[in-house]
This record gives structure tokens, sequence and C-alpha cells, in this order.
């Protein structure tokens, strides 16, 4: 079985009720539930969570909530692996054996269908554990300045004081979209950001963390830009 799990607890803190939020029109996680089920990839679509009115929202746009997400695995200090391998546990011994997994964030709201089905192609067609979504840093890091206690200004690689930009490495991060892996590296605990993986590569115009209302601001009208010119 091909399992989405899309993670939304409640209680947060900076943007409250994050989850559930209107963004452009629906609640944020709709996004992420219609892109999983627009992709064709899933076998079911499972949201964990331990809100009542976040499990609602998400059986209202399509996906399921078969069960509350355990108190220990809620509070502030909770990581997705664990959140993820619970998950598959439960469908394992619930629902059917799961083969490939995918995390999807409930604040993704410019995850695409295509997007995940590349991802789940790179992962059957590869003996990688994970795929997962990545964007270039706009600037090189090599070039990435620290301002000490004193205010003064210092180069984390001034070997690169003078190299030029277009001789640099170009760098990647996480673009905290979508995760998919194998059932078993989940429930391993095995490492995401490693040799193990292989990279989605996404164009920094469908990236944006949301952590903030300044972020949430901005992806809506990055979000709105896309949409008209789509």
């Amino acid at each position: 079985m091909r399992l989405a799990i899309i993670p939304a607890r409640g209680g947060s803190k900076r943007i409250p009720r994050k989850n559930i939020k209107v963004f452009c029109g629906k609640p944020m996680i709709a996004w992420s539930i219609e892109a999983a089920r627009d992709s064709g990839c899933f076998d079911r679509i499972v949201v964990s969570t331990d809100n009542d009115e976040i499990a609602s929202v998400a059986r209202h746009w399509g996906a399921e909530t078969p069960f509350m997400r355990p108190a220990e695995l809620s509070d502030d200090h909770a990581t997705t692996m664990p959140v993820i391998a619970h998950a598959i546990r439960w469908a394992n011994a619930h629902l059917a054996s799961v083969d490939f997994a995918c995390c999807i964030y409930a604040t993704a709201p410019f995850v695409q269908p295509d997007d995940l089905r590349n991802g789940l192609t790179k992962l059957e067609n590869s003996n990688f554990d994970y795929v997962f979504s990545v964007t270039s840093y706009a600037f090189p890091i090599q070039r990435a300045i620290r301002i000490n206690a004193n205010g003064r200004i210092s180069m984390f690689h001034p070997e690169h004081m003078n190299t030029r930009s277009q001789d640099l490495e170009e760098a990647y991060h996480d673009a905290g979209q979508f995760y998919w892996g194998r059932a078993a590296a989940w429930l391993e605990g095995k490492a995401v950001f490693s040799e193990h993986a292989q990279p989605v590569i996404l164009p920094r115009s469908r990236v944006q963390d949301i952590d903030t209302h300044e972020d949430w601001e901005r992806a809506e009208a990055l979000f709105r830009l896309l949409d008209k010119e789509s």
C-alpha cells in the first residue's frame, strides 16, 4: 500500500490554528489533501492529528482520520520521524501493509501533484530510502557572513572572499513540502538527509516557509501570482 500521511497537530503558537486557517480561499490543510488526491499516488490519505477540529476539516476535504495522535507525539518537542512511524504502524495493523509512505506537510500549499508523482517514480526505480523536495539557495552559502556579540562582521568561509559567485558550488535546502520513503526506512528511523536520499528539485518560486504572519502574507501573494500566471 502507498500511504499519504499529513501531520497536523493543534496548538500552533505563532500562527493560531495554522493548519486550518483559510489560505487563498481554503483551509491550509485542504491544499495538501487535494494535491495528494489529485496525484493518484495513494491508496489512502491519512491525517495524523490530536485535534478534533483539524480532524473534522480534514475529513470534509477528503482525508481520513482513523486515529487520534497520542499525546506523547503531539507536544512542542515532537518530531516528524516518530509521527510518521506511528501512522505506518497503525496502518500496518488496521488497514494493509505499507510499502511506501509520503509525509506531506499540512502547511505546504505549493505542493504539486506532478512533484509527488515524480518523487514516487524516483523512489520506485531506485534503491534509495527517501526522495524529498529541495530547492536552491538564492545566494551562495559560501559567501555567508556572521555578526558576533560585538556587532562585528566575519565570513563563515573567508577563503571564498574573492571567489566569483559563478565559480561556487550551488547549494540546496529542504523545501518543506513532502518526503517519500520506504516504510522500512521510516520505521527504522533512518535519517532523511543522507546519501540514501534523492531530491526532487523545485523552483524557488514554488517554495515558501510559513512560520510567521509575514511568511503567511508573502505566501498568499506568491500563490495568487502563480495562480494568475497559470
